[in-house]
């Protein structure tokens, strides 16, 4: 595991229960400056090993980025933890952002 990818584990699972961030900020507050595909890539292969709340991880525009089951998931994971999402899957950052 890269350095880089060890930060980017360390942030996701640092987001508490009912708040979310985005792929971007998690990469910068990882210290990768334009990480967030690196922030998607380390989800997408490690969220199972790692047990990483993947669900609390959006879009930097309040969007769920899946779709299917996998954003039918989300979007009941998220409103588990007492987060808004709307039915289009928006979730007002400036509430629950971390």
């Amino acid at each position: 595991m890269t350095e880089n990818t060890r930060k980017i584990i360390e942030q996701i699972l640092a987001i508490p229960a009912g708040k979310v961030s985005s792929y971007r900020d998690i990469a910068l507050k990882a210290g990768i400056p334009n990480g967030a595909r690196q922030t998607v890539r380390t989800l997408h292969s490690m969220s199972e090993k790692y047990n990483l709340p993947w669900h609390r991880v959006i879009r930097s525009n309040g969007t769920i980025a899946l779709d299917g089951d996998g954003r039918q998931l989300q979007l009941t994971l998220l409103r588990s933890e007492g987060v808004e999402v709307s039915t289009d899957g928006f979730v007002d950052m400036t509430k629950f952002g971390w």
